[in-house]
């Protein structure tokens, strides 16, 4: 979105299991291009921080010959709850992008670590989307990393009173 300059009505999504394609951009043309490695994110966080720049990998090749099949499913928003939650961060824009990640974080390894249901996740998220509102509003990367520390920790403090 930010870094095509498109609004999210231009955005869509779909399943791929396989997590080999991180991203797909359709031109003008109708051509596709995709961004493809193994499952892992390290290697699109260091483009993100290095762009336009191309570091040393971080990963191991991909392998196509090993991969088979590659599938790709529209999602079902039931089962996928928290991406309605995206979309509204990514219109609502400031640091609520950030906001959603930190809350989801948290709430993910709470629920590794079997502390919480899968379903608190979305709670969680939701709640800290509604109470970080005013996130929306931000001048600066300190206040982006400054709200994402704020979200850890109220995601925290707001999961122990849920227990």
């Amino acid at each position: 979105m930010h870094l095509f300059n498109i609004p999210t009505s231009q955005i869509d999504v779909l399943v791929h299991r396989e997590s080999i394609i991180h991203s797909m951009v359709e031109y003008i043309d109708n051509s596709v291009i995709a961004q493809l490695s193994v499952p892992d994110m390290r290697s699109c966080i260091q483009y993100a921080l290095e762009y336009p720049r191309r570091a040393e990998a971080v990963i191991k090749p991909l392998d196509l010959s090993l991969m088979g099949i590659l599938s790709f499913f529209k999602p079902d928003r039931e089962t996928f709850t928290l991406l309605d939650s995206a979309f509204y961060a990514a219109e609502k824009g400031g640091a609520l992008p950030a906001v959603l990640n930190a809350a989801n974080e948290v709430a993910v390894e709470a629920f590794l670590q079997e502390r919480i249901s899968f379903n608190t996740i979305t709670r969680a998220v939701g709640y800290m989307l509604e109470n970080m509102a005013y996130a929306a509003n931000v001048s600066s990367l300190d206040d982006i990393i400054s709200i994402d520390n704020e979200t850890r920790i109220k995601t925290e403090e707001w999961l122990k009173n849920k227990l």
